[in-house]
């Protein structure tokens, strides 16, 4: 039975005005953690397909219960939903609304958040998170704005052809950190872009980038492409990021 400390959550529902996305409107919902002060600072975890993260991944519990019980770093979650008709467009870097939403996210959501929240304002930071093509736009936001984004977690990125030819063309990304994780039984995952073997995607793209010196954490375990394999790994992935108070 999940503690209630953990369910005793802060979760507010928000949106952004945007001039880049073609609705013109973004919803986003923000996690404020245990003790939340607006005097004081926090790092930041922006989500992708936020409210999956939040409601499948369950991220805003397994932050309760690592500030409560491990005394890891009080943080806050900035999770950006997405219309699941048009993510492929905006997540993949070769979409036709790819370029608009990078820009969204560096050039109206930063601003909006850190102008609204108190969290602190340097790359190291800031993490980005995704699943699948959440964490091929996460990586690819951050190739793009390295002055703001230095750290990403991906969960079973969806590294295709198209990534793995910009990473590939890319130069040094020692100041890339990463945590990459991939279930064994994404050997054969369909896509609305075909059937693709994730695992081999992701050992790619780690080769791609271990080439390149980015400091990398990567992992391969039992699972499916599914929030009932990430869920269980998004706290390792937040003690990879967030420090001990």
């Amino acid at each position: 039975m999940t503690d209630d400390r953990f369910l005793k959550r802060t979760i507010l529902k928000d949106s952004i005005d945007s001039s880049y996305l073609i609705e013109g409107k973004r919803n986003l919902r923000i996690y404020l953690p245990p003790g939340y002060n607006e005097v004081l600072s926090y790092p930041v975890i922006y989500c992708q397909d936020g409210e999956d993260f939040f409601n499948f991944g369950r991220i805003a519990t397994s932050a309760q219960q690592l500030i409560l019980d491990e005394g890891i770093e009080p943080f806050i979650i900035v999770g950006v939903d997405v219309d699941k008709s048009v993510r492929t467009e905006e997540y993949s870097p070769d979409g036709t609304r790819h370029q608009a939403y990078v820009d969204f996210f560096a050039l109206e959501l930063l601003p909006y958040i850190e102008g609204k929240y108190p969290v602190r304002q340097n790359a190291d930071e800031r993490v980005l998170a995704g699943d699948s093509l959440g964490g091929t736009v996460s990586l690819h936001i951050a190739l793009q704005h390295p002055e703001l984004f230095t750290r990403v977690m991906s969960m079973s990125g969806a590294f295709y052809e198209a990534s793995q030819a910009i990473v590939a063309a890319t130069g040094d990304l020692d100041w890339l950190t990463i945590f990459m994780i991939v279930g064994l039984q994404e050997e054969a995952f369909e896509t609305d872009r075909g059937v693709y073997n994730f695992v081999q995607l992701n050992r790619d793209m780690h080769r791609l980038l271990q080439e390149r010196n980015a400091t990398i954490h990567y992992e391969e375990k039992d699972g499916k492409h599914q929030w009932g394999f990430w869920q269980k790994e998004v706290p390792q992935a937040i003690r990879y990021f967030i420090p001990q108070f």
